[in-house]
């Protein structure tokens, strides 16, 4: 099939570094070993990581200071009331309008027919039906989480009506949603969707690039960890990943496990005050940060460690489908996590890790301390991660999975 996937969020640099960046490259590049032509429209290229096999198109923002202010004119919205986060919510507004048009233009000029849209959804978007519409073609919407939700709560929101209003219009506008967790599908569904046009799909893993075979010798003599124990976090430092929870459990593991360092992979809003923490309680030798890495370097971290640990903090509704999860499993080093969410369903807890009660420090602990005294009880649950990713987490059965989900609106009224 010719599929056009729209990525329409201009935080989520299509070569970066984020999460979402990895999920977008990622599952394009299975629909591409699936045989699938993928063409890539994208709001930010970025970069910093190779190109996914597809034609990428950017379709950068380009409203101007003037359209903003005449649009926030339009919508009543006062002088007084304009600051940063404001004027960014109107672009988008501006955007939103006219991007199914520039995309039909792009589309166009690259000579793409496509058989199918599939849009990672974005805040104050709802273009994708109007898109899909004018194409003629089936229109799936991923989801991967309560947008209006998580901008409100960590970035601030002011248009929240108008955010709202555009999120319910894209999910009932969508053929089908692809939501990464039971607790997403449960936000789709409370928008007015029907049960049946729902599936959950939990984020996956390249598993011919992240796999138990991957050599981490490398990177441990560069780091000066020979023959220490090392506890790991791969991710990009957000408020809601609980790094002072690691922190903490970590300098308690410390006081009985001296030889143990923390190795934390990946830069973010949270890196500057954990490197801060650490020095202030007398850490710095053993909380080592090595800052932004490439994606394609993180399977020789992971190697690198011999356990890693997804403090998430406990939270109602958690939605999150973490990809560094999945990522460690399938280098086969076993996770320490709290029992929330999605996670029970990616670790089997004394199988492929340990579970905690959501928030308990000292569980947290207990489990880390279990692990780096027992080695050959961790070594077994990293082979078991090994195998059970490479049964159930690659991304390749993601892509199946969508491409069946088109096939079948294909065959269908649209």
């Amino acid at each position: 099939m010719n599929i056009v996937y729209l990525c329409a969020d201009r935080g989520i640099p299509v070569l970066g570094d984020k999460g979402a960046s990895v999920h977008v490259r990622e599952f394009t590049t299975a629909l591409a070993r699936a045989g699938h032509e993928v063409t890539l429209l994208c709001a930010t290229q970025g970069k910093g990581n190779p190109y996914p096999p597809a034609r990428l198109i950017e379709l950068p923002p380009d409203a101007d200071p003037t359209e903003i202010r005449s649009e926030g004119e339009r919508l009543g919205i006062g002088q007084g009331e304009y600051d940063q986060t404001m004027r960014r919510e109107v672009d988008k507004l501006i955007c939103d309008r006219r991007l199914a048009v520039r995309a039909l233009d792009a589309l166009d000029a690259a000579g793409v027919r496509p058989d199918a849209l599939y849009e990672r959804y974005a805040l104050f978007h709802r273009s994708g039906g109007d898109l899909a519409s004018a194409l003629r073609v089936p229109y799936v919407l991923e989801v991967n989480a309560p947008l209006v939700y998580e901008q409100e709560r960590f970035r601030g929101l002011r248009l929240k009506a108008m955010a709202e209003e555009a999120e319910v219009t894209a999910f009932q506008r969508a053929d089908h949603i692809v939501a990464v967790s039971e607790a997403v599908r449960e936000h789709v569904l409370s928008r007015q969707v029907p049960v049946n046009h729902v599936t959950v799909l939990p984020n996956g893993v390249d598993i011919s690039r992240f796999h138990p075979q991957v050599d981490g010798q490398g990177i441990r003599t560069r780091l000066g960890l020979d023959g220490r124990p090392v506890i790991g976090f791969v991710g990009s430092l957000k408020p809601w990943h609980g790094l002072d929870f690691l922190l903490d459990a970590f300098m308690l593991v410390s006081r009985q496990s001296p030889e143990a360092v923390l190795l934390v992979v990946g830069e973010g809003p949270g890196s500057a005050a954990l490197q801060s923490r650490a020095m202030e309680n007398g850490f710095a030798g053993k909380v080592i940060m090595t800052g932004r890495v490439p994606h394609e370097d993180i399977p020789g971290y992971l190697a690198a460690m011999d356990l890693t640990v997804a403090p998430y903090l406990p939270q109602n509704g958690f939605y999150f489908s973490p990809l560094k999860v999945v990522e460690s499993l399938a280098v086969g080093r076993p996770v320490v996590a709290p029992r929330i969410g999605q996670l029970p369903s990616l670790i089997e807890d004394g199988v492929t890790g340990l579970l905690f009660p959501p928030g308990d420090l000292a569980a947290c602990v207990g489990c880390i301390l279990t692990m780096l005294n027992g080695p050959s009880q961790r070594r077994a649950m990293g082979y078991r991660a090994g195998e059970a990713a490479e049964g159930i987490l690659g991304w390749g059965r993601t892509a199946r999975q969508v491409t069946d989900i088109i096939a079948a609106l294909r065959s269908g009224p649209i």
